[in-house]
């Protein structure tokens, strides 16, 4: 049965509208990405078989686009579609905190940086530039590194910071084991940064390390 076909109250399209896409499973919203079926199958036993051969939705966007273009029902188009849906999500972090300092959004910064940095199969070092007001110039990658490190070169640190005419900076670094507890290179770099930034007058607001689920935050630690 096709899902035009279904009791309105059922059809994941018309209950997202209905009543917020919050109520919907995770397949549900990914076939109202899908769209329609395909042999008759329809968008949601589609994506209920996406699901189950990649084990969760979070494993299904984060994959490659060849592993993707090899299951049945996505094309490139429906690919590309999900893919924008994706950067669209994190772009509306990032404005929250291109607008309005981070200190009074630092929920949305957190989420930002998440959506930004967990998915990475490497290690990533970036610096989020802030202006006079706290708020996001920028949101730079600066030094990729392999599975278990990054190398950071505070000179290079230094450098970006002055071209970006940066007030403040925050720093963030992810962990591909999933863990986001950070390790003493973390402290040991980020102490090296903190020195490194005040001798140009910029502060370190914070350094964010991202695991699997959360962010765990230097500051909130007491540990700048």
């Amino acid at each position: 049965m096709k899902i035009r076909e279904w009791p309105k109250h059922e059809r994941p399209r018309e209950r997202l509208l209905a009543a917020g896409p919050s109520g919907l499973t995770d397949g549900e919203l990914l076939a109202v990405l899908i769209g329609c079926g395909k042999r008759g199958l329809t968008a949601v036993d589609i994506a209920r078989q996406l699901l189950g051969e990649f084990g969760s939705l979070r494993e299904f966007l984060s994959a490659s686009p060849s592993r993707c273009l090899q299951q049945f029902g996505i094309g490139p188009a429906r690919y590309a579609s999900m893919q924008a849906a994706l950067e669209l999500a994190r772009r509306h972090y990032g404005h929250a905190i291109r607008s309005t300092p981070v200190p009074s959004a630092p929920a949305d910064m957190r989420k930002y940086v998440l959506a930004k940095l967990r998915d990475k199969p490497y290690e990533v070092f970036c610096c989020l530039h802030l202006d006079v007001h706290h708020r996001l110039i920028e949101f730079q990658e600066l030094f990729r590194g392999t599975t278990d490190g990054a190398s950071v070169y505070p000179k290079e640190v230094v450098r970006e910071v002055i071209a970006h005419n940066a007030f403040a900076v925050i720093l963030a670094h992810n962990h591909p084991s999933g863990t986001a507890e950070p390790s003493l290179a973390d402290k040991v770099v980020t102490q090296r940064l903190v020195e490194a930034l005040r001798l140009i007058d910029v502060r370190v607001l914070d350094h964010l390390v991202v695991g699997e689920t959360r962010c765990v935050s230097f500051a909130d630690r007491g540990l700048i």
